[in-house]
């Protein structure tokens, strides 16, 4: 940890595999409305837009795959290593699509935590992400759906629910439009809950 006068700030690592939108919202509220700095951004995807976002700000980048690893035990290895090294106390999933090996989360229990765009446990499990979720609550007419925040475990979206916030379903909803305000909605819960945690 590093600190600010006496008090210490607390390091956050970041995982995403995608555009990291939301890996760039948690990095700029970072030292402002969350009392924590990001240690590092780690990504499954070279070229993903969460590791540009990174450098643009400074933060720490690896990139950490298959192809970096072949064998998931040592890439399970690798990606501990790198994780403590960053000094990092919370692991966040920002959109990471891979799962996360039984080392790394035994060496963080109950510290690593990712969003779902629905209310768990309702539309989590496997192969339920992105707009499988969307288009499986509009087809059971769903009147509303949401966001979690929740720990991760390694079953996907089994871990304890943390927070969540619903978001109403409105006549006329299609997928783009509801995947919107889903997203809106998870970033904020996200944000929201990171602030609180290190307030």
């Amino acid at each position: 940890m590093t600190s600010t006068g006496d008090r210490p700030t607390a390091r956050i690592a970041i995982l995403a595999s995608g555009t990291g939108t939301t890996a760039a919202a948690i990095m700029d509220a970072a030292g402002r409305t969350i009392a924590a700095e990001v240690a590092v951004v780690i990504s499954n995807n070279s070229g993903s837009g969460a590791l540009a976002h990174a450098r643009e700000r400074g933060v720490p980048t690896r990139h950490l795959s298959g192809l970096t690893h072949p064998d998931p035990a040592v890439l399970d290895a690798a990606m501990l290593t790198a994780l403590v090294e960053s000094g990092a106390q919370l692991v966040v999933l920002a959109g990471y699509m891979k799962k996360l090996g039984p080392r790394t989360l035994a060496a963080f229990p109950g510290l690593v935590v990712n969003t779902h765009p629905a209310l768990l446990p309702a539309y989590g499990g496997q192969g339920m992400y992105g707009d499988r979720v969307h288009a499986a609550v509009l087809a059971d007419g769903a009147t509303q759906t949401g966001a979690s925040v929740h720990v991760v475990t390694a079953e996907y979206d089994e871990g304890p629910v943390l927070a969540q916030a619903r978001v109403p379903v409105e006549p006329g909803d299609d997928v783009p439009a509801l995947r919107a305000r889903v997203q809106a909605a998870e970033k904020k819960l996200l944000l929201d809950w990171l602030a609180s945690r290190f307030a």
